[in-house]
């Protein structure tokens, strides 16, 4: 009986470890170390990553004009406030040079209640993740260390997402 147990709780710890059959989220091989990641509040105040270790980030790059932004960012904010999920910080970063009051309508059009609005440093940060587009999300663990990226929209409450980065919380 001792061997079952064992058995089984060795089967379920490798499948709730594993990655989420979602297409366009990227399991990094190895976790990525980025020194200095800033980008700014809406006050244009500076936002250190390392000021939030000990927690689960994702820096949700987006843009007003891009239509899978506008898509994915209601269930972004619904993940924000998953119980499960109390230590996850979220940072939807506009990276479309997008000035504040646009940004506050489109969070406004589409009723965005959980998220503040972030922007890309002038250094461009999305040049130092080496992003590839929008919208694009990258999962830091408690260390601050990059683990994956979602490239593309996805739905950031499909349960097998939300049971995957639970693991990281």
């Amino acid at each position: 009986m001792r061997f079952l147990i064992i058995f089984i709780f060795i089967i379920s710890s490798s499948i709730a470890n594993e990655a989420p059959k979602i297409k366009n989220v990227v399991i990094n091989k190895e976790l990525k170390v980025y020194d200095n990641i800033i980008f700014l509040d809406n006050n244009k105040k500076i936002i250190r990553l390392s000021d939030y270790k000990g927690n689960l980030v994702l820096l949700n790059f987006w843009a007003s004009w891009c239509a899978p932004c506008k898509k994915e960012m209601p269930s972004l904010d619904a993940l924000k406030v998953k119980p499960e999920l109390e230590n996850i910080k979220i940072f939807p970063i506009n990276i479309g040079k997008d000035s504040l009051k646009k940004s506050e309508q489109f969070f406004e059009e589409l009723n965005i209640k959980n998220l503040n609005i972030y922007f890309d440093n002038p250094k461009t940060l999305a040049k130092d993740l080496n992003l590839r587009g929008v919208p694009t999300t990258i999962l830091f663990n408690k260390d601050n260390k990059e683990f994956a990226r979602v490239i593309g929209s996805i739905d950031f409450e499909d349960e097998e997402f939300v049971r995957w980065i639970k693991n990281f919380n």
